[in-house]
């Protein structure tokens, strides 16, 4: 019998309980999930310039997701550094991130996101999943990685992060 596999990524520029929501969903749908941070991307530098929190350093961010992932039996949680994924140009490019996904889920059968404008770069790069898009509309946990980004008030952005 095959196992049901699925595949949630992301910076978690910080961590947030929306994160840990559909880390959750995936671990019920699957049998096993494979969780990825993507360091050193230039979106994370370009983040990076502006936000020094300590909670979006990578090293907290590894540990956070090491904890969460631990919860359950059935997530594992790798790192992918972004650093050669670059087009000539220098610009990050997803399609290069894709066969080093594919070094820890060969096979998936769900790739899972809160963005439906992923749908078609899923679609391309896992063609054998369904893209499965978890609280969309942000109604379990109405909040993002920008939103509390934004936040001045750190007991504020302490409510939403994990």
């Amino acid at each position: 019998m095959s196992q049901i596999s699925g595949f949630f990524g992301g910076k978690f520029m910080p961590l947030h309980k929306g994160h840990l929501y559909c880390i959750d969903v995936a671990s019920k749908q699957c049998d096993r999930v494979v969780v990825i941070m993507f360091i050193n991307s230039d979106e994370e530098f370009e983040i990076l310039e502006t936000h020094h929190e300590p909670e979006l350093k990578v090293e907290n961010r590894i540990r956070q997701l090491e904890r969460v992932c631990a919860l359950y039996d059935n997530v594992s949680f790798h790192i992918i550094d972004d650093t050669f994924c670059r087009t000539p140009e220098g610009v990050n490019d997803w399609d290069l991130e894709t066969p080093l996904v594919r070094e820890y889920l060969p096979h998936m059968d769900y790739v899972y996101s809160s963005e439906p404008q992923y749908g078609e770069y899923f679609s391309r790069a896992y063609p054998e999943a369904t893209h499965v898009i978890v609280d969309e509309k942000r109604i379990h946990y109405p909040i993002s990685g920008t939103m509390i980004r934004a936040m001045k008030i750190l007991e504020e952005k302490e409510k939403w992060m994990v």
